[in-house]
């Protein structure tokens, strides 16, 4: 017996209904031949039209290249979108991320271990200073072994007679409230600064996010200050 495949099953079906059709359509319009033909050839023109969209391997092989071709244009848009996203906002973030890195290097705020301490870093974290010029005492928090800042910062606070402190350790300063100086913090060079020895005299805000106590002579490092300035 030969294999008949579901469209040859489903055309072998249609024919079948020939007859019939052609029956009912005698009783609905009744025995007028012309009419008859005419509304027979219409329903042969939809079906062959039908078995061309509907029953065709090439009909439905062409509709599938066509939705293949739409899907793949849809995807590669939203590649594209998705990659371009990626990019901005990476590229965004890598830009904010960096300015930020760049702003925490700067006044003795970057957190670069200070190993080996360089034997011309006269003072430690920790200890309590008062400035020679304006008489505020404080207690250093960080040091650069010279100076780290913006250049316009730089150029302002150093006279062109001197430059040359740029290259010198600096210190970054949280200044005693009780002077009433009006700044909270410093970054001063090391030749402005003198040490005073076992006095715990600073008052200031963030004292505890630096320092756990006072030993006698200067201030003890918070576990996480310590790793930066080990050598302290």
């Amino acid at each position: 017996m030969p294999h008949i495949n579901a469209a040859a099953a489903l055309q072998i079906c249609v024919l079948l209904t020939v007859l019939p059709a052609q029956y009912f359509i005698s009783q609905w319009y009744g025995t007028d031949s012309a009419q008859r033909i005419q509304i027979t050839e219409r329903i042969i023109a939809s079906w062959s039209s039908f078995t061309k969209s509907c029953l065709s391997l090439d009909a439905w092989a062409d509709r599938l290249k066509l939705w293949l071709s739409k899907t793949r244009t849809c995807l590669n848009v939203g590649l594209l979108i998705l990659h371009f996203r990626n990019w901005y906002y990476g590229e965004k973030k890598t830009k904010i991320g960096n300015n930020e890195a760049e702003t925490h290097s700067y006044f003795a705020e970057s957190t670069h271990v200070r190993s080996p301490k360089p034997e011309y870093i006269q003072f430690s974290v920790g200890q309590v200073i008062v400035h020679k010029r304006f008489g505020y005492s404080g207690v250093i928090v960080g040091w650069d072994v010279k100076a780290k800042a913006p250049e316009g910062w730089l150029q302002h606070k150093y006279s062109p007679a001197k430059q040359d402190l740029k290259d010198t350790p600096h210190y970054r300063i949280l200044i005693n409230k009780a002077n009433g100086f009006g700044k909270s913090t410093a970054y001063i060079p090391e030749e402005e600064i003198t040490i005073i020895m076992g006095l715990e005299v600073v008052h200031h805000p963030d004292m505890k996010a630096y320092f756990s106590g006072y030993d006698g002579s200067k201030y003890i490092m918070q576990p996480w200050l310590k790793k930066i300035y080990p050598h302290d």
